[in-house]
């Protein structure tokens, strides 16, 4: 089990600041999406992020590893955690809601802990991850509602789109700890994302055209935040966050994220979310809780501690 560590104020700080960051993603990508194509824009991220990157993994002289296998583990892992995912997701946001995407996207987690079960042995589904797991499958299932299930249309392609890319998201997981353990993540993330662009500019380039920066500046903004920021700024801080709090504390953030995308999708693109949408994360919420563990050790020591005689 991954060890918990205790969050100090400026964890948490942080930790906020990542929640928001990524909240805004979705915003700026379905900006993004008004004048560029989904795989377009997925260039343009993984591109300039690439970019970032590999300048601060020179400022910090990180070894740049020469074996042929770590490069070519890059490109599966570049397609695994940005290329499906972001071009699933991309695609997605043009026929639903940012809000709704975001919540799709926090079954990450949930995916996350089936795949570890099916690969690893040390990861097995205990009785508590699966309510969780079942819990926040439930929660998916509402949020995607019975008349999607029963109405098969667009709609329901994009929202079965998002969580193929939260599926994949979940893969990169069991490539990355398999394959990359051992190196520097910011390495590891430049790497992935040159494995990813690798992919992304010729695929986009021969898909929709030209890749080219003469585009609005509602557009350009769009792009410098969702690649800039929100992709090679927040993987530095996600790791700075990884190192003060443990990996077990991050998944707060996870549960940040859907709020904040909903609150700027309303407040930009007046998007509306049905209510079945707020039930289904209420519900994968309580399934991340679940997981998360500390909930259920902090009743059972209560418990424990009420049984006990005192004097």
């Amino acid at each position: 089990m991954t060890e918990q560590k205790s969050i100090s104020g400026r964890a948490w700080a942080e930790m906020l600041l990542l929640g928001l960051i990524w909240g805004g993603s979705f915003l700026s990508i379905r900006v993004a999406l008004d004048e560029i194509g989904p795989l377009t824009a997925v260039a343009h991220r993984t591109g300039w992020a690439m970019v970032v990157l590999w300048i601060v993994v020179l400022l910090r002289r990180i070894p740049v590893p020469r074996d042929p296998k770590v490069w070519g583990a890059f490109v599966v892992m570049g397609l695994l955690n940005n290329v499906i995912p972001f071009g699933l997701m991309a695609w997605g946001q043009l026929h639903i809601a940012s809000g709704l995407t975001s919540i799709f996207n926090a079954a990450t987690a949930i995916f996350g802990v089936v795949a570890a079960a099916l690969f690893f042995a040390d990861e097995r589904m205990t009785a508590r991850r699966a309510i969780g797991v079942t819990l926040g499958f439930a929660g998916v299932a509402t949020a995607i509602g019975l008349d999607s299930l029963h109405n098969f249309d667009l709609q329901s392609l994009a929202q079965l789109a998002v969580l193929g890319g939260a599926a994949s998201y979940a893969l990169a997981g069991v490539w990355a700890r398999k394959h990359l353990g051992g190196l520097h993540p910011v390495l590891a993330a430049a790497g992935m994302l040159t494995g990813s662009s690798l992919i992304t500019l010729p695929l986009a380039w021969q898909v929709e055209g030209p890749i080219t920066l003469a585009l609005a500046p509602d557009t350009l903004v769009a792009i410098a935040y969702y690649a800039i920021i929100a992709t090679a700024g927040a993987y530095l801080l996600y790791y700075r966050i990884l190192q003060m709090a443990g990996s077990g504390n991050l998944m707060v953030v996870t549960l940040l994220i859907p709020p904040v995308a909903i609150t700027l999708g309303a407040w930009v693109r007046n998007e509306t979310l049905g209510p079945q949408a707020y039930v289904g994360f209420a519900l994968l919420a309580l399934g991340l809780v679940v997981l998360d563990g500390r909930t259920w050790r902090a009743i059972r020591a209560r418990l424990i501690d009420r049984s006990l005689p005192h004097r």
